[in-house]
């Protein structure tokens, strides 16, 4: 089997299941199923077509598309050209998408201009022309309007069918140490780094996490709910692809979509966040509403639903805590599918890779630290970033001399072998002293009678740094500031309790592939602002 002779590059790895299984299904989607084989020649005659387009070594295509056939496709072909695929979040709109074709320099841009009755081509019409200077052409996918925008019209557009059209593309410039992929990080106080990948580092991932994840067994079947332009749901279905088992692409994310399609395919594993398992498993009425999945890759973001993965466990659906980020993928650690629940739903884990390392330093002293000690989180292995394209300060700023990433996260190692992810380090607070994770404060704030969500930063002022809470309520009610502060002061610590809880609207949020983020910057604001 392929797995059994590791593969250099994605394209030897997809090479090898066409050659050994090309009937077997690689890509479901809809009421069209896509063969290893079929993949391969779709992907080869892509790839010519978009070599006609001027697009070479080390050239950047900006994928701006749901998870659709067109995708990996468009993906492996870059891979066949040596070409860098960039990632675009669906959910972007002109200023982003702006930022990243233009500072990328991307070649070519793909998009499908009416996913989700969004005109995606209306969106390029208002960008700035000085960013799109550098694209030769716009493959669309799907429909497009009878009458593109004005603004746009001198843009070559070519049809991804028509693409699809072309001969085999010959030349083969796919290997270990060739760029391939961009990804961005979410910038939600500056503009995104643009996080880049090689090759090797892609496929040597894919085949690990296949090993670990179990999905070489025969009746793997992955549902790959997640979108493709974020390093989550990319390194999923990599993965399911480098074990030669097929996936199921989910263009939208609609919960009772997914759910039929739960029942309809019968997956044996999906990856998702806590919010999508929470409405999942509302949606959904039984004792096990979900038979096939032998267990669920799980990421925590909302301290409301710490209790998920109990709740969640009375019903049959095991979830299991990972970490990841752009700079070293997805799924780089992931704790013991049998471990109990307490210990199996926390972030981290032991690293994929047998390769990979972690270390906890302090981030005052700059002391390594042993376990059980909160501190800076640092990685190295095999699936680590070449570094941020176009920003070497940035680079520098990011990796160690002797080859880690500072994650930027607050951890501990578990004295396991393993690591537990506490919080990011730009959200932790340091009040008095000590270093605070602001989901202890929120998660105690969230059991006050009224309260939905509630989001925590740390702020001085002339008594000193305290923390200061904002709080979404829940229809009809109405905000006690004294007892919710009372509430605080019987069961944290002092300089735990904030020095003002506010009620608001929303908070403030930026995009990603995986939902949005909360802009924690623009709360501090908020609170100086009110304070």
């Amino acid at each position: 089997m392929p797995l059994e002779h590791p593969a250099a590059d994605l394209w030897t790895l997809l090479a090898d299941w066409a050659e050994y299984t090309p009937e077997a299904p690689a890509f479901v989607h809809d009421d069209r199923t896509i063969s290893f084989a079929q993949l391969l020649e779709l992907s080869l005659r892509t790839a010519r077509g978009l070599s006609d387009l001027g697009v070479g070594p080390g050239d950047r295509v900006a994928l701006w598309l749901p998870n659709v056939p067109a995708y990996p496709v468009l993906y492996l072909a870059c891979i066949r050209l040596g070409a860098i695929a960039v990632a675009v979040n669906t959910r972007y709109r002109s200023v982003e998408v702006a930022d990243i074709v233009g500072r990328s320099g991307a070649k070519v841009l793909a998009c499908a201009p009416c996913f989700r009755h969004i005109d995606f081509l209306s969106i390029l019409a208002d960008i700035d022309p000085a960013a799109l200077e550098k694209l030769t052409a716009i493959v669309t996918v799907g429909e497009e309007p009878a009458s593109p925008p004005p603004a746009i019209e001198h843009l070559r557009r070519v049809s991804f069918d028509r693409l699809q059209s072309r001969p085999r593309h010959g030349v083969n410039h796919a290997k270990a140490n060739a760029l391939c992929n961009i990804f961005t990080t979410s910038g939600t106080t500056s503009a995104p780094k643009f996080v880049l990948h090689r090759q090797g580092a892609i496929a040597s991932h894919a085949q690990q996490v296949a090993r670990v994840f179990g999905f070489t067994a025969p009746d793997t079947l992955s549902l790959a709910i997640l979108p493709l332009c974020g390093v989550f749901g990319f390194n999923q279905t990599m993965a399911t692809l480098a074990a030669g088992k097929p996936s199921v692409l989910v263009k939208s994310f609609e919960i009772d979509r997914i759910a039929r399609m739960i029942e309809l395919h019968r997956p044996t594993t999906m990856f998702g966040s806590d919010d999508m398992y929470a409405r999942l498993l509302e949606a959904v009425p039984g004792d096990a509403p979900f038979p096939s999945i032998k267990w669920a890759g799980y990421a925590a973001f909302n301290a409301a639903l710490a209790d998920l993965p109990e709740r969640a466990e009375t019903r049959g659906l095991r979830l299991c805590g990972l970490y990841g980020m752009s700079e070293v993928q997805a799924l780089y650690a992931l704790q013991p599918v049998d471990a109990p629940v307490a210990q199996r739903k926390l972030g981290g884990g032991a690293t994929t890779s047998p390769l990979g390392h972690v270390r906890v330093r302090d981030p005052d002293s700059g002391e390594l630290l042993g376990p059980g000690k909160a501190g800076a989180l640092e990685c190295a292995g095999p699936s680590l970033m070449v570094g941020y394209y176009g920003n070497e300060k940035a680079t520098a700023e990011a990796m160690t001399p002797d080859g880690y990433v500072r994650t930027g996260d607050l951890a501990e190692l578990d004295g396991r072998g393993g690591f537990t992810f506490l919080s990011r380090m730009g959200d932790v607070l340091r009040l008095s002293g000590f270093l605070v994770n602001p989901l202890e404060i929120e998660a105690h704030i969230q059991k006050v009678p009224g309260v939905d969500a509630c989001q925590t930063v740390a702020v001085a002022g002339p008594a000193g740094v305290r923390a200061v809470a904002f709080v979404i309520l829940k229809p009809g009610a109405r905000l006690d500031e004294a007892a919710v502060i009372a509430h605080c002061r019987s069961g944290l610590a002092n300089y735990k309790v904030p020095a003002r809880v506010f009620a608001i609207d929303d908070f403030p949020k930026t995009p990603s592939p995986n939902g949005f983020k909360i802009q924690r910057n623009r709360l501090r604001e908020m609170a100086l602002a009110r304070l």
